[in-house]
C-alpha cells in the first residue's frame, strides 16, 4: 500500500475526465488559478511589516455607537 504507479494515476485520471469532461476541468483550473493570484496578490498588499499597529485614540471613543468596557481575565 505504497505510492501508487504512474498507471494508477493514469487510471484515476481517466475517470475524471470521463465523469466531469475537459470543459468542466479547464473550468475549475482557470477559477483556481484566479484565487491563487488573488491571494498572492492579497498578500503582498496587506504584507507591510514596517507599519507600526494602529492605536485607539480618543477621538475613537466618542463615536455614540461604541462602548467602553475593561476585560478580565479568567482564573
Amino acid at each position: 500500500m505504497g505510492s501508487f504507479s504512474i498507471w494508477h494515476w493514469l487510471i484515476v485520471l481517466v475517470i475524471v475526465v470521463m465523469v466531469f469532461g475537459t470543459k468542466k476541468l479547464k473550468n475549475v483550473g482557470t477559477d483556481l488559478g484566479a484565487a491563487v493570484k488573488g491571494f498572492k496578490d492579497g498578500m503582498k498588499d496587506g504584507g507591510t511589516a514596517d507599519a507600526p499597529p494602529q492605536q485607539v485614540t480618543n477621538t475613537a471613543r466618542q463615536d455614540a455607537n461604541t462602548v467602553d468596557v475593561e476585560a478580565k481575565s479568567k482564573s
